[in-house]
């Protein structure tokens, strides 16, 4: 068994110095934390693999194709493989689980 705590996750990733921190892969799934600024700029590209986003803190706008919605703690947001997405607007930083299936490739970030 993999076991990861929040406290645990959050200081590995600010220790790397890094916005994203991949703690689980398998062939079927890969699993990140990925933290915005307040104000900062989300760069990512869309992925050859279906995600899901969990908000654990902060408050942005995510826009997934032609939508938009504001994002808070508790929202869960489904993307599908290939579609345009990114947060913005990003008031509060921005804390949040992402979830790949498959596991998120190496051509993609």
């Amino acid at each position: 068994m993999d076991l990861f705590t929040l406290p645990q996750l959050i200081a590995e990733r600010a220790r790397s110095q890094r916005p994203y921190l991949e703690f689980l892969r398998v062939p079927a799934l890969s699993a990140g934390l990925y933290v915005l600024p307040a104000d900062g700029v989300d760069n990512q590209q869309p992925h050859h693999e279906d995600e899901v986003y969990y908000v654990l803190q902060g408050r942005a706008d995510m826009r997934v194709g032609s939508e938009n919605q504001a994002v808070g703690p508790g929202t869960v947001i489904f993307v599908r493989a290939g579609v345009e997405h990114r947060f913005h607007a990003i008031a509060e930083e921005l804390t949040v689980l992402v979830f790949f299936a498959p596991a998120e490739s190496a051509t993609t970030g």
